[in-house]
């Protein structure tokens, strides 16, 4: 556990440590939450479906998570070109090990990302629902990044270049966030959108957030944590599959 501990540390101290990290992962959640909680905010409410910036928030808080988790794959190509990740995996300790800590770090650098939009959300005038969902809430935005770290870790377990892990990311993210139901609501939507959203881990997961912060779920709480359970499972043991293959 120690080993397992001083990893996820590593990632902890590497996020702190870079102010312009911090700052730049918070720009694109801003700009969508106030260009898109303001500018629609009018023809939300005119449609009677309240207020669309409350409605918005947690679609903003999971794209903050989603795209900080599974970019941190990318430290897993970055340490593999500048050596680290051999010094690593030459340890006493497993591979299991080394990639559970750094998932864990990486998941745990999301919620945080997370947890700092959803307070910028509030000073701009989201308000929760139930301010006790708030720590529920952050379980599950630790269980969205947890997914989406063990999903961006497999795939760059399986690429030696920097550049086709951006692109095959971006190809991911952008599909995963805007299909997701993150900037409208899941209810009425055509048949085939609404097949897409299902099979989108990431649909749950913003659904789990708003039925938690503004009771407006769709499928249901229990359903979201267990099929974002389920799927988290299997990314684990597929990053863990694809990592123990690996050669630095």
């Amino acid at each position: 556990m120690q080993k397992i501990y001083i990893l996820w540390l590593r990632q902890i101290k590497k996020y702190l440590r870079s102010k312009s990290r911090m700052v730049g992962s918070l720009a694109q959640p801003l700009l969508f939450l106030l260009a898109l909680g303001y500018g629609f905010g009018s023809v939300f409410q005119q449609a009677g479906e309240g207020n669309y910036l409350n409605f918005l928030a947690p679609g903003i808080i999971g794209m903050s998570i989603i795209f900080t988790a599974i970019f941190s794959g990318m430290e897993v190509i970055w340490d593999r070109q500048f050596g680290f990740l051999k010094e690593t995996l030459v340890a006493p300790m497993s591979r299991l090990n080394i990639m559970i800590g750094r998932t864990l770090g990486g998941a745990t650098v999301a919620t945080m990302q997370g947890v700092i939009v959803m307070a910028i959300a509030m000073l701009f005038g989201f308000h929760p629902a139930n301010w006790f969902a708030i720590i529920p809430a952050i379980g599950v935005m630790f269980l969205v990044a947890l997914l989406f770290t063990s999903l961006g870790t497999m795939i760059a377990s399986l690429l030696n270049d920097m550049q086709g892990f951006q692109l095959i990311m971006n190809f991911l993210v952008m599909p995963l966030f805007f299909l997701s139901g993150a900037l409208f609501p899941l209810q009425g939507l055509p048949t085939a959108l609404a097949i897409i959203a299902k099979v989108d881990p990431l649909s749950y997961g913003i659904d789990a957030l708003r039925a938690l912060l503004i009771d407006a779920g769709h499928y249901g709480l229990g359903i979201d944590i267990a099929v974002l359970g389920t799927i988290t499972l299997v990314f684990l043991w597929l990053g863990a599959y694809f990592f123990k293959k690996i050669q630095a």
